[in-house]
């Protein structure tokens, strides 16, 4: 996973709220385990019946509730395969915005007015250690957890915090406490 700090350029709109994860990468598309792949693919039903166009840009702006429905994993692989490094919205489906954190796509929190304010500026700067999304419309800011921000910040998924802690996990090993098993209190 690449650090993350600043993501600036162009912006792609998504201009619809409650967007599931099946829209956002169809059932017949989950064949692999791959990360890789899937973006074209990305809203594929949408895109061939002509519905929406999408430019590969690093931001897209889209409505409430985004990413609600299944909780695959192969959405926010599809989205950053696709090209696009940031969301923003006025909210995320809970499971969908952990996936996209584990894997250094950034989800944006920002109310409507603000996300319609990026979406017609036509291109922003999104600063997470500031947490700030600046665009011509001005410089709206937004929160996220420190822990999620240092994982984006330092490029880490899963295994990487887990590594963070090698050293006492060393430790631990070497000292011969876990030879000695679990511990329970069943009779």
């Amino acid at each position: 996973m690449r650090p993350i700090d600043v993501i600036e350029g162009k912006v792609s709109v998504l201009d619809r709220a409650d967007v599931d994860t099946d829209q956002i990468i169809p059932k017949q598309f989950l064949k692999r385990v791959e990360r890789t792949g899937f973006g074209e693919f990305l809203f594929y039903d949408w895109i061939r019946d002509g519905e929406i166009e999408l430019e590969p840009n690093p931001i897209l702006v889209t409505g409430a509730n985004f990413g609600c429905g299944s909780s695959r994993e192969h959405a926010p692989w599809a989205l950053e395969d696709f090209g696009f490094q940031a969301i923003v919205a006025p909210s995320f489906a809970d499971i969908f915005y952990s996936n996209c954190t584990k894997i250094g796509l950034l989800p944006v929190i920002l109310d409507e007015e603000h996300c319609r304010a990026v979406a017609e500026a036509g291109e922003a700067r999104i600063d997470v250690d500031d947490e700030t999304v600046n665009c011509a419309a001005g410089v709206f800011e937004f929160t996220i957890e420190h822990d999620i921000k240092h994982r984006l910040r330092n490029g880490l998924d899963d295994i990487g915090l887990t590594l963070e802690n090698g050293g006492a996990i060393d430790a631990f090993e070497q000292s011969g406490a876990g030879a000695l098993g679990p511990v329970t209190t069943a009779l």
